[in-house]
């Protein structure tokens, strides 16, 4: 049986190919389009084993059976990529290559906390996930990416909830699961995803041509996300997540944050009509 996924729909063209843009790009492909991400050329993904923009280092990746492949062209590479069921991802953060794309929707999932460069004209669609983005101004639509009662919200005029700086709880944890880096360097991890740590454990170090500044976890849980070994950094970035649920299998799937903001957009897409017949500003 031929299990290899059917994209023949509408064009959606992803912006980010991090943790919550994968779990947009994994939704959407589930359901048929032709999803194409956009990343950096070097991109900061702690929770790197689910986010599709690990095919920028690795040539392809897989998330919940469903692969990505770093391609070159749009034009041919796009369409090859789609045949075998793949959702093709590609360096190109200014977006030049939005003419030959020609998407019918846009989703800006870089969740950079403000809009940087998305404008509502690039598509008959436009979607803006989380602060930055006002709905019928720079996008169509917003989708609330802030934990709790809101998450997932459809956002039709104004914004979304400003940028709290503080991650959201887990078990009652917040701030304290994150781990931030303290200074510029090369960061040199020590342990790996999916390990047990306690509080106090040393989870890498940073490099910075002087001395050595240790990277420690302040909880108990399991190592859920982590950078990659010599990746350079720059102060205030963030290093490392700590579920302190401590469930291993965990880390290597989609969360329930990014499943939910996926099925919220999954829904403006039905709900805009834009299958049949295909919406279209006037």
């Amino acid at each position: 049986m031929d299990n290899r996924l059917v994209m023949n729909g509408p064009v959606v063209l992803i912006r980010g190919a991090g943790e919550q843009a994968s779990g947009v790009g994994w939704a959407l492909a589930k359901a048929g389009f032709r999803v194409v991400m956009t990343e950096v050329a070097e991109p900061l993904m702690v929770r790197w084993p689910v986010c599709f923009g690990t095919a920028i280092q690795e040539g392809r990746w897989q998330v919940e059976e469903i692969t990505a492949c770093r391609i070159d062209s749009p034009t041919t590479d796009c369409e090859t990529a789609w045949k075998a069921g793949e959702i093709p991802v590609l360096v190109d953060p200014d977006l030049e290559t939005l003419p030959a794309l020609n998407p019918l929707i846009l989703v800006d999932a870089i969740m950079a906390k403000r809009n940087i460069g998305t404008k509502q004209n690039m598509a008959p669609l436009t979607i803006g996930l989380g602060p930055g983005f006002s709905a019928g101004q720079d996008v169509d639509v917003v989708i609330e990416t802030n934990r709790g009662h809101n998450l997932g919200r459809i956002i039709y005029s104004g914004p979304a909830q400003p940028n709290t700086g503080v991650p959201g709880e887990v078990k009652g944890i917040s701030k304290d699961r994150v781990v931030y880096s303290a200074k510029t360097g090369v960061f040199k991890a020590r342990r790996a995803i999916g390990e047990q740590v306690s509080a106090g454990d040393c989870l890498g170090e940073i490099e910075d041509g002087l001395e050595n500044t240790k990277v420690v976890s302040l909880i108990n849980g399991v190592l859920r996300g982590l950078l990659r070994t010599n990746t350079q950094i720059s102060a205030n970035v963030k290093i490392g997540d700590i579920d302190p649920r401590g469930q291993v299998e965990y880390c290597w799937t989609v969360s329930e944050k990014a499943r939910a903001i996926g099925a919220a957009v999954l829904l403006c897409i039905l709900e805009f009509g834009i299958l049949s017949p295909p919406c279209i500003k006037g």
